[in-house]
């Protein structure tokens, strides 16, 4: 790492411990159960590695705020849309490709086969009930796609001796964004059970600007509606068995400048894509003996999307088979032994030569928690159809120095097979391309007691055979970058009782190695903080974000830079009785004009009033 940097990032932790700003993401219980980071139930503050939980109580004073801003709120994360909620959505972990980021839904895998990312834009956060974030690569654990990490989305379910509770929201804000939810939860005689459905619309605003790419350019504003179903089955046929089954179906039609005139000549005022993500799944959980866990799953996630101004249809069905037994080989050991396939399979009105791949893997988890000492160790092995065997691995410590300090190091590597339409897509293909490759370093030193906590990690990121297009490959995707991403983040959080102050400082250097450029909208500088205050039946909060410099090109054209930008949120909730609250959020305060994407445009100050209840 090169001492510049090292420099940069110990000036930036000693102004940042002196100010005592603190990330938000350690302001929550760490006694829950999780499952994503070890694919084993444990302790939140048992995690090995770079883990966060996004709890429903932030999800809900989001606003009129999409999936992948509450995202970019937390430190490491970022995101760059085409103009709006309802567009093309990318989400990047610690300077990693937008493609690099494993999207879960309920631990169901939904990247598209198509695109390789995720349709964020098809994902209504009132459907969310928490969000569990994995920083740094996690092949070992979860296969392709998972170089600079994984999200997995737990959408609300019922549990187990919960009373029947009825729940919802309805909210107005800018742009006439109208946004509401209804729900049900309980559970009676080893039945528990979860229903959400969501509806929102908005006018929106102009989704590109006069330099915006290709002549897209309209000057009218560029709406949404949508609306999703999810919920949960389940029942326990006793103690050590149960049943269950979880469903999502998520739908957008959202708007897109694509100029006055289309490519045919037609009026292209009304260009929109229609948007729909589902995920099933249903499983058998047993008790096998007082040691031995059995759990047998199965998934499918199917996407589709039609764009009438393109004359674009596709669909992707990915079917997912799982096997997982897991192992309490002493009390503070745990080993899980995992089989699974993938199933991928497309439809495009495109003439692809190739629609279908399997994916057949094997993988290993141990865990041991030995009196100061915590450890985590994966191997996984991925036979895909195109490629043959892929093999990741993973390795984390931790060293409990005393009950409040704590010093760690992981080793992880991940890999990303190419997505269709780089396989397949015709003119714009190369089927010769071979999966991308990265091996992922980190070390941290944290702090953690009642009322404090505070992490510096330092990880470097090194991917190879990276896929992009050049004048060298006659602008065809090849496999002819490498990438080294270097960062630093220091987050935590102290709590004064009514006060609470949280905040994050991300110091990065995403740089292609070849030419020495930075890697494209990945920004080097991001600067998080904000406080919450709480008066009676008053929260007061208030958001500070600060997003550096980024290109949006490869070569780095000042005709493209990005410029920083600063933001400030504002937040209030009012318990007005014991089942019913206001909440207020006003984001963009000052109104500032910024993109992160160039041509495109990002919201200005807009305001959100929300009530919300539960019976």
């Amino acid at each position: 790492m090169k001492p510049r940097f090292l420099s940069a990032s110990f000036t930036l932790l000693a102004s940042t411990l002196t100010l005592s700003a603190f990330a938000q993401d350690s302001i929550q219980s760490l006694d829950q159960v999780v499952v994503t980071p070890a694919r084993l139930p444990q302790l939140e503050q048992d995690v090995v590695g770079d883990f966060t939980v996004i709890s429903q109580t932030e999800i809900s004073r989001a606003g009129q705020s999409s999936l992948a801003e509450i995202l970019a709120r937390q430190p490491g994360l970022e995101f760059y849309n085409n103009g709006g909620p309802q567009t093309a959505t990318g989400v990047s972990i610690r300077g990693a490709g937008f493609n690099h980021t494993l999207v879960l839904i309920n631990g169901m895998r939904i990247n598209s086969s198509i695109i390789g990312g995720s349709n964020w834009n098809a994902i209504n956060p009132a459907s969310i009930e928490r969000i569990e974030i994995i920083r740094g690569a996690a092949s070992s654990l979860y296969g392709s796609d998972a170089i600079g990490g994984v999200i997995n989305i737990i959408t609300k379910q019922g549990t187990p001796n919960q009373e029947p509770e009825f729940y919802g929201s309805i909210g107005y804000g800018t742009y006439k964004t109208v946004k509401s939810d209804l729900g049900l939860q309980g559970s009676h005689q080893g039945l528990h059970y979860g229903l959400n459905a969501s509806y929102a619309r908005s006018k929106g605003f102009n989704s590109a600007n006069k330099n915006a790419p290709f002549g897209i350019y309209h000057p009218d504003n560029d709406g949404y509606h949508d609306h999703s179903f999810s919920g949960s089955l389940a029942y326990d046929l006793n103690a050590d068995h149960a049943l269950g089954a979880t469903f999502f179906n998520s739908y957008i039609n959202g708007d897109f400048d694509n100029g006055i005139i289309d490519w045919q000549g037609n009026d292209a005022s009304e260009a929109f894509t229609q948007t729909r993500q589902q995920n099933y799944t249903v499983y058998s959980r047993n008790r096998l003996t007082e040691h031995w866990h059995s759990t047998i799953e199965f998934g499918l996630s199917k996407e589709t999307g039609i764009t009438p101004a393109f004359d674009s249809e596709f669909s992707t069905l990915q079917r997912q088979y799982r096997w997982q037994n897991d192992w309490d080989l002493t009390q503070n050991q745990q080993l899980a032994l995992i089989v699974e396939r993938l199933e991928e399979r497309i439809t495009h009105n495109a003439n692809y030569e190739g629609n279908d791949r399997n994916t057949n893997s094997v993988a290993a988890i141990y865990r041991a928690q030995l009196g100061p000492h915590s450890l985590q160790a994966s191997l996984r092995n991925d036979h895909l159809s195109q490629y043959g065997n892929r093999m990741t691995g993973g390795l984390g410590y931790d060293y409990a120095i005393t009950p409040n300090w704590t010093t760690g190091f992981a080793f992880n590597t991940g890999f990303h097979a190419p997505s269709f339409s780089n396989l397949y897509y015709p003119g714009f293909n190369n089927p010769d391309l071979k999966p991308e490759k990265s091996r992922n370093a980190e070390v941290f030193l944290g702090y953690a007691s009642a009322q404090s906590q505070a992490k510096i990690t330092l990880y470097q990121n090194k991917i190879r055979d990276l896929i992009t297009s050049s004048p060298h490959t006659d602008y065809l995707p090849g496999n002819i970058g490498r990438a080294t991403i270097q960062g630093l983040t220091l987050s935590g959080s102290h709590d004064f009782g009514q006060l609470s102050l949280w905040g994050s400082a991300d110091l990065a250097s995403p740089k292609d190695d070849d030419s020495g450029k930075q890697l494209i909208r990945r920004a080097k500088r991001q600067y998080k903080a904000g406080a919450q205050y709480q008066w009676d039946a008053f929260i007061f909060g208030a958001e500070y974000q600060y997003v550096g410099p980024r290109f949006n090109d490869a070569l780095n054209s000042e005709t493209t830079r990005l410029g920083g930008f600063s933001l400030v949120n504002l937040t209030s909730e009012y318990r007005i009785h014991k089942n019913l609250k206001a909440q207020v959020r006003w984001n963009n305060i000052f109104n500032r004009d910024y993109a992160n994407n160039y041509g495109y445009n990002m919201p200005g100050s807009n305001v959100f009033l929300n009530f919300a209840w539960r019976l």
